[in-house]
């Protein structure tokens, strides 16, 4: 038997109300703070992410998938959203529209990764991308979508974790602090990090490795080493979380594992779902258009896996029930009562009702049990009698109560039901 590839997953029917009320409710979070959906390719050029994401992080070194296409070119599917975004803005002039931009998006990412909970090769994400703002507000704004959120999914105990990594003025010193606390320990470090100490130190505080992590533990932190212009940012996004009544903590420990990220990084960390707690992260990234060949233009965003929302819902006890039920299901006895039922059903549903009928010739019985078990509200057993009275009995199946109806009254028929 053929089986799906390992880290990917079915979204079985009986799964799917949940996904689907996850996605209405990021739509519905989105629109409140004005942002506009984007859609973009599925693959990209392997370039993007090398330049954007970064050719020392994990994603770029041990995690893409790559390939190369019928005429030479490097593709790879695309292992995160911002990269893309940033090269959609470039390549179709919207750099110059009025700002700030505020985009969103639903799409699905690929890494080669350790399948997990809450981890998998192919997974799925919601992000929000704000572009055009420097100030430390739309730091706050950004966060406020993502609290929002939360709280319109029902997810409970999860804590907001905020740090600064720095600019590119601050940076270098925090690096010349890093290359000097880990060169003590290069004998301990994986082969990854021994390489990563003259590259790009400050991805060994990423590193997965158990040994690397708390060697990482004691290393300087970013908070100490700000240039003023990046403290005063901070400071200036505490104060606006405090005036919006966002609950936080300062975690030196959040840097995030992607090159482009400047000043404030942030993860939203739900308490009781495994090692994978991170349920939502982003950060500001104020180099990445003009590192992709636009001009200067400051961005920040986030991506929350829907997966691990999922988790932290189920956790949280949220229990989202498919409602899409039939409204009526006609039982029929006989080939002339299959056919006039078939015929009924089709007028309803051209009038938008959700109508259903038997399709594999079951008995009167296991049709009454079909429709229960898809908790259909009314049901009409149509038989010969019924047809040659012309007369039936709609049944309301949550109370027991009965209508008689003429079955070539479809208006009567219609009118019953829409009293629902």
């Amino acid at each position: 038997m053929i089986q799906k590839p390992r880290g990917t997953m079915d979204i079985l029917p009986k799964d799917v109300a949940t996904w689907q009320y996850i996605e209405k409710k990021a739509r519905e979070v989105a629109a409140k703070f004005g942002f506009s959906e984007i859609r973009f390719p599925t693959f990209e050029s392997t370039e993007l992410f090398q330049r954007g994401v970064g050719d020392s992080t994990d994603v770029v070194q041990k995690e893409m998938y790559t390939f190369t296409d019928r005429e030479g070119r490097g593709l790879t599917l695309r292992p995160e959203g911002t990269a893309s975004v940033a090269r959609t803005l470039i390549e179709n002039g919207m750099c110059s529209d009025t700002m700030p931009l505020k985009l969103y998006y639903l799409i699905n990412c690929f890494r080669y990764e350790k399948p997990q909970a809450g981890r998998s090769r192919e997974f799925f994400q919601f992000g929000v991308e704000l572009f055009g703002a420097s100030d430390a507000a739309a730091d706050a704004e950004i966060i406020a979508v993502a609290h929002s959120l939360i709280k319109e999914l029902g997810i409970k105990n999860t804590t907001l974790h905020i740090n600064s990594i720095g600019c590119p003025e601050c940076r270098p010193a925090y690096r010349n602090a890093l290359k000097e606390y880990f060169a003590s320990n290069t004998e301990q470090l994986c082969d990854t990090c021994k390489s990563r100490l003259e590259t790009n130190p400050l991805r060994i505080l990423d590193c997965k490795s158990p040994i690397c992590s708390e060697i990482a533990k004691n290393a300087p932190k970013t908070i100490e080493h700000l240039c003023p212009e990046c403290k005063q940012h901070m400071d200036e996004l505490e104060g606006y979380l405090k005036e919006m009544g966002i609950e936080y903590e300062i975690d030196p420990h959040i840097v995030r594992g992607l090159d482009y990220y400047t000043r404030t990084v942030y993860e939203f960390i739900a308490t009781d779902i495994g090692a994978q707690s991170t349920i939502l992260g982003g950060g500001r990234y104020d180099g990445l258009i003009k590192d992709l060949g636009g001009p200067s233009l400051a961005g920040i965003g986030f991506a929350a896996g829907i997966t691990r929302l999922i988790l932290a819902m189920e956790k949280s006890g949220v229990n989202i029930q498919d409602e899409n039920r039939p409204l009526l299901y006609i039982a029929s006895m006989g080939k002339a009562a299959a056919k006039f039922a078939m015929g009924v059903v089709a007028k309803l549903r051209n009038e938008g009702v959700y109508a259903e009928t038997d399709l594999v010739g079951r008995s009167l019985k296991a049709q009454m049990k079909y429709a229960d078990k898809k908790k259909a509200k009314y049901t009409l057993i149509i038989g010969d009698s019924e047809l040659e009275n012309n007369k039936a009995q709609i049944k309301n199946m949550e109370n027991s109560s009965q209508v008689e109806i003429s079955l070539d009254d479809f208006a009567s028929i219609k009118e019953i039901l829409s009293a629902e």
